[in-house]
């Protein structure tokens, strides 16, 4: 028996719908939690090409909801071990491991060969990068998040507004799984909905999930969702790019002390705290670039000096370079 006959006999699928897994080329960011669903789901649906992205290794403390790894994969690479584990499921599939983390310098040219985007990335400057890129090229983008009990899954850009459109301001903190902490079955729960979607979105099935937004409290065991088709992309966007495409013609400020991060972001970059950098800024015709470690503080300081700033004004996330 056909090894996808369970889906291909829904009228939903069928051999034409499965002919279109079969040809569809996915970029799954980030191996850990919420890809410990997705990736095995894709598989075994028969998505003809995976690429998984992730620099990080696997690590004891995070086996309670990356449960594609075991105890035995501890130290290992997170993007090569998960591409071992999905050929076991399916070897009729490609898929493409690459051990490192995605940055503005390789986004691009790694959209440029994909038909849909996954961001699994648990950090919300690739997020907004991905949105940005995604946006531009029309590229189906699902995105996920979780933090302790609750977390949402949306699909976004191509045929819908961005991820900007929906949440355009800077987020409350740059907190995340390994500082706030999460249960495993959260991340369960929307990893296994982000596949759905996902497959929803290559299947051109209606109501499309591009557009669509789902929420999840687990605390309280409820679920929430809406659409936001004519949501709109916000005036004014902070895109993050790397610190090496900063030139020399940029005025840039690393905002973290030497105490934090003894090497500034860029050689060329000022150091100023952000509560000192409106009074110490002489506004000029160029792009000024704010540095930080998460992002969080560049943001939060753009939107205070926008006013002042004539030009564009951009973000550099040095955890995320």
């Amino acid at each position: 028996m056909n090894r996808y006959a369970r889906q291909t006999i829904l009228p939903e699928v069928g051999e034409t719908g499965q002919a279109k897994l079969s040809a569809a080329k996915i970029l799954v960011v980030g191996a850990g939690g919420l890809a410990a669903p997705v990736l095995p789901l894709l598989a075994t649906a028969g998505i003809g090409q995976i690429t998984i992205i992730d620099g990080d290794f696997i690590d004891l403390s995070n086996l309670h909801r990356q449960t594609l790894f075991g105890e035995r994969d501890c130290g290992r690479l997170k993007a090569e071990t998960a591409a071992a584990r999905l050929m076991e499921r399916n070897s009729g599939i490609t898929v493409h491991a690459l051990s490192t983390r995605l940055t503005p310098d390789n986004a691009l040219g790694l959209l440029a060969e994909v038909d849909l985007v996954l961001d699994c990335a648990d950090n919300y400057a690739v997020s907004y990068l991905l949105s940005d890129l995604c946006l531009e090229a029309q590229i189906p983008l699902i995105s996920a998040s979780v933090l302790a009990f609750g977390g949402y899954v949306g699909g976004f850009c191509a045929k819908a507004p961005s991820l900007r459109a929906v949440f355009p301001e800077a987020p409350e903190s740059a907190a995340n799984c390994a500082t706030a902490g999460v249960l495993g079955p959260v991340v369960g729960v929307i990893g296994a909905m982000q596949a759905q979607m996902a497959l929803n979105t290559i299947l051109q099935l209606e109501p499309s999930p591009l557009g669509h937004l789902f929420q999840l409290d687990a605390r309280t065991m409820r679920a929430s969702s809406f659409r936001f088709d004519d949501a709109s992309e916000p005036a004014t966007a902070f895109r993050f790019v790397s610190a090496a495409a900063l030139t020399a013609t940029d005025t840039i400020i690393d905002l973290r002390s030497v105490e934090e991060a003894p090497k500034p972001a860029h050689p060329k970059a000022l150091r100023i705290l952000p509560q000192d950098l409106a009074k110490n800024l002489t506004p000029k015709n160029q792009r000024l670039a704010l540095c930080c470690q998460t992002g969080l503080r560049a943001w939060r300081t753009a939107e205070n000096i926008q006013s002042i700033w004539p030009d564009e004004i951009v973000l550099v996330a040095a955890s995320a370079s």
